[in-house]
């Protein structure tokens, strides 16, 4: 067992348990589900403690949804959220690696990879950490590869990532169409260090670069965009 916080979703809405230490659910993943639409099938490919999955969920009734996660402990958290929520009737998760899953016909796949390349990136001492944040045995074009095999002819494929990967992402979703480059902007007038990247098997439609989400106003509040999706539990269509 691990040391678990008990917090809280979409302003109160959900209950989530979490580790106490390590990686602990940021924004990310909310911003992932909000970006996700209303899918009939959805998975979460490495869904950790369910975060994602949980936010889909309450967005998106009609959903139904499988979670993949190899971490035991996490994947233990993630069965407890949605038992928690009353979202087990709609979802179930299964515990191993992203690359072996088997089942497909999903028209949507949502992925919060680890971000970090062990090539240019310091590892966390944490182990869990270490695990979320640091890729290991699968690497980003890994995680699109078992993306692709989960997705149906016309699924949308759903990424969160580092602004300063979006080149390597891009390069490992090579054959997708429909592109949608979102960025996340800290604040108005800085870089974006985050971007929601949607594209579509079988499609050839060209890239669009849209105009992102600004995060946080000048005196670092939620800006009032970015609290409707956070908070309210709003959408964030990327086009």
């Amino acid at each position: 067992m691990i040391e678990t916080t008990q917090d809280k979703l979409l302003g109160g809405r959900l209950r989530f348990a979490q580790p106490a230490d390590g990686y602990r659910a940021a924004i990310d993943p909310v911003l992932l589900a909000a970006a996700a639409g209303k899918p009939v099938k959805a998975l979460d490919l490495g869904c950790g403690a369910g975060a994602a999955l949980l936010c889909l969920l309450a967005r998106a009734p009609e959903t139904q949804a499988v979670g993949v996660e190899i971490d035991p402990d996490l994947a233990g958290l993630a069965r407890d959220n949605l038992a928690a929520n009353d979202f087990a009737s709609r979802a179930r998760i299964v515990e191993g690696d992203a690359a072996a899953f088997g089942e497909t016909g999903f028209d949507l796949v949502m992925v919060n990879p680890p971000y970090l390349d062990p090539a240019r990136a310091d590892p966390s001492p944490h182990a869990r950490k270490r695990k979320a944040d640091m890729e290991g045995d699968l690497d980003l074009a890994a995680w699109v590869k078992a993306a692709k095999r989960a997705a149906s002819p016309k699924a949308h494929i759903l990424f969160v990532q580092r602004a300063d990967r979006l080149a390597d992402l891009l390069t490992a979703m090579k054959g997708l169409g429909e592109f949608v480059v979102f960025p996340l902007w800290p604040k108005a007038g800085e870089h974006a260090k985050r971007v929601l990247v949607r594209a579509r098997m079988g499609s050839r439609a060209p890239l669009m670069l849209a105009r992102g989400l600004v995060l946080h106003d000048a005196d670092g509040k939620f800006s009032a965009a970015a609290d409707s999706i956070l908070r309210d539990g709003g959408e964030l269509p990327l086009v």
